[in-house]
C-alpha cells in the first residue's frame, strides 16, 4: 500500500512540475507613441511617403520593403518636408515602437515572426539625403 501511494505522488508531482517550475511572466510590450521603444532610428535612409495635407505620413526602410512605419507626429515633422517629394530618399531620426493593431493581431496569428512588421514612430529629424548629389552628409 505504501507503494502505492508513493507512486501515485510521483505521477502527481510528473503532472505539476511544469506548473511550479514556470514561474517567470513575460510582459508584452507596450505599443503605440508612447509605448516601449523596440528600436532606434539614426539617419536611416528610408522612402517616405506623404499626402498634400501632411496628416499621413509613412515610410519604408531602404532594404526592408516589408516593415511599415508611421510618424506618430506628423503634424510636427510636415513642415520639414517642404523640400522632398513623396516617395523621396530622406534620412529619418527617432524611437521606434509597436504599432498596437499589429501586435494584437499578431498574438493572434503568426504573422509576428514574419517579414512583415508595423511600427509608429516618434521622428525627431527628418533631413534630404544629400549623398550622390554632389554634397556628403556624414552620419553621426
Amino acid at each position: 500500500m505504501r507503494v502505492r501511494l508513493i507512486r501515485k505522488l510521483l505521477v502527481i508531482l510528473i503532472m505539476l512540475a511544469p506548473v511550479l517550475t514556470i514561474t517567470d511572466c513575460r510582459k508584452q510590450p507596450d505599443c503605440g507613441c508612447d509605448g516601449d521603444a523596440v528600436q532606434t532610428l539614426n539617419r536611416e535612409q528610408a522612402n517616405v511617403y506623404f499626402n498634400e495635407t501632411g496628416t499621413a505620413i509613412y515610410f519604408y526602410l531602404v532594404g526592408n520593403p516589408y516593415s511599415t512605419y508611421t510618424f506618430c507626429n506628423p503634424g510636427e515633422m510636415f513642415s520639414k518636408l517642404s523640400d522632398a517629394k513623396s516617395g523621396d530618399i530622406l534620412l529619418v531620426s527617432g524611437e521606434a515602437y509597436w504599432d498596437c493593431t499589429f501586435l494584437y493581431q499578431s498574438s493572434n496569428y503568426s504573422y509576428y515572426s514574419s517579414l512583415y512588421k508595423s511600427y509608429q514612430v516618434q521622428v525627431k529629424d527628418v533631413v534630404n539625403d544629400l549623398y550622390g548629389k554632389g554634397k556628403y552628409q556624414p552620419k553621426d
